[in-house]
């Protein structure tokens, strides 16, 4: 009986602690909740022993040096959540969705009403998808005589060598959409954006072309972890 007891109490005090962040949201909104209450929240339930907030924490500690707390979760795997106690596939996928959800509301933030008329501007809209990459990616942007975006096209994905990449299939993307100007942007899985020789040779073969055929490539920008370069502004452009 006396186990019995300790047993509904123990259930109890975890149903409490599941409940607590979901209060704390109602009584005094999302800005008041730590890392863990927000994923809770997401979570809902925790196992036998075991809260949600719980749950919540081991997902946290699962992120890897450098990228802590919620950041940590761009770079596990489904397979990755689903060896913590308390996570499944559905609440794997749940998390992984989130991230996903971060990463589009950051772009589409960055792009509402604005130009591409500074690397920052570019830098802001690519970062948080390519700076997690474990591949190098190429993307080309196609931009109108206003500086507007006409459309982003992947050039490239994996292991790239830069030299490789076809000015000639860069520009047929860009005749296609009609662009009057264009942007190259990829990132270094590194997290150093410092230019290999690779990619100048690529920005000076394209640049050279686009003059020919009277399409400017206005800049090129490498990613880094939380970092970029720019050609334009640091005047690697070859006249």
């Amino acid at each position: 009986m006396a186990t019995k007891r300790a047993k509904n109490v123990s259930d109890t005090a975890k149903e409490k602690a599941d409940e607590l962040p979901y209060e704390r949201f109602l009584r005094f909104g999302p800005d008041s909740l730590t890392e863990a209450e927000l994923l809770a929240i997401i979570i809902r339930t925790g196992t036998k022993g075991k809260s949600a907030l719980e749950t919540a924490r081991d997902v946290l500690r699962m992120a890897r040096y450098p990228k802590m707390g919620l950041l940590g979760l761009q770079d596990l795997s489904v397979e990755d959540l689903e060896g913590i106690s308390g996570i499944g596939q559905v609440k794997a996928v749940k998390l992984k969705c989130i991230t996903e959800l971060c990463k589009r509301m950051s772009r589409a933030k960055v792009s509402i009403g604005e130009n591409f008329t500074s690397s920052r501007q570019v830098a802001d809209y690519f970062m948080e998808d390519m700076r997690h990459r474990k591949t190098e990616c190429v993307m080309l942007v196609c931009l109108d005589a206003k500086g507007q975006m006409l459309c982003e096209k992947k050039l490239s994905e994996g292991s790239v060598n830069m030299s490789l990449i076809s000015p000639r299939e860069i520009f047929l993307a860009a005749l296609e959409y009609k662009a009057v100007n264009i942007l190259l942007v990829h990132n270094h899985p590194s997290g150093d954006p410092t230019p290999s020789r690779a990619d100048r040779e690529l920005t000076r073969n394209v640049r050279e072309m686009g003059e020919r055929i009277g399409i400017t490539l206005l800049d090129h920008v490498v990613i880094g972890d939380n970092c970029h370069v720019s050609f334009r502004e640091n005047k690697w452009f070859v006249s």
